[in-house]
């Protein structure tokens, strides 16, 4: 789904833990979506932590994890379930998540007054999710390493896909995750 949507890789990061295995190719980032205290963060680079504790690790103690394993530390889906956004936490970037691009606007401010990367992602669960938000990186190539220091540079933009198939799935998000208390 990646390929036929134009993408030239993907990140790949779980709930709270990274296997190796996951990443079968070149064409794949190492991550993690790690649950903090208030909200989750995606840590992606070359030395993702193998598993962390849901809610155990405060947003300045997973930023510092990531940061000590050469990884990128980014605010996920920041009006989701989650107060993130708020902390004063040394974050590389901020995503404009698939599931929920109608905060663009507000994201985009975050970003500019923290002066954050701003990344899209497309917060995949099924395959024709993959890839309905992007990020283009400004690089020669492409490998862990080189999209770390893309995002830190601020050599990366979101890229925002829509169909009618993906803005109908939007809708039906949006309604599943405010009959959860999930929106903000």
């Amino acid at each position: 789904m990646a390929r036929a949507r134009g993408l030239d890789g993907i990140a790949v990061t779980n709930h709270d833990f990274y296997r190796p295995e996951t990443c079968v190719s070149d064409a794949c980032v190492p991550g993690i979506e790690i649950s903090t205290t208030e909200g989750h963060l995606l840590v992606i680079g070359p030395n993702p932590p193998a598993r962390t504790e849901a809610g155990m690790l405060t947003p300045h103690e997973a930023v510092s994890l990531a940061h000590e394993r050469d990884c990128v530390a980014i605010v996920a889906h920041p009006f989701r379930n989650s107060i993130l956004r708020e902390s004063d936490a040394d974050f590389d970037g901020i995503e404009i998540n698939g599931k929920h691009p109608e905060h663009r606007h507000q994201i985009e401010a975050i970003a500019d007054k923290r002066n954050l990367s701003l990344v899209g992602g497309s917060d995949a669960h099924f395959p024709f999710e993959v890839g309905r938000l992007s990020t283009r990186i400004q690089s020669d190539r492409f490998t862990p390493s080189a999209v770390v220091d893309a995002i830190r540079d601020g050599r990366v933009e979101p890229v925002v896909r829509d169909t009618p198939l993906l803005s109908g799935l939007r809708t039906v998000y949006t309604q599943i995750h405010r009959w959860k208390g999930q929106l903000q």
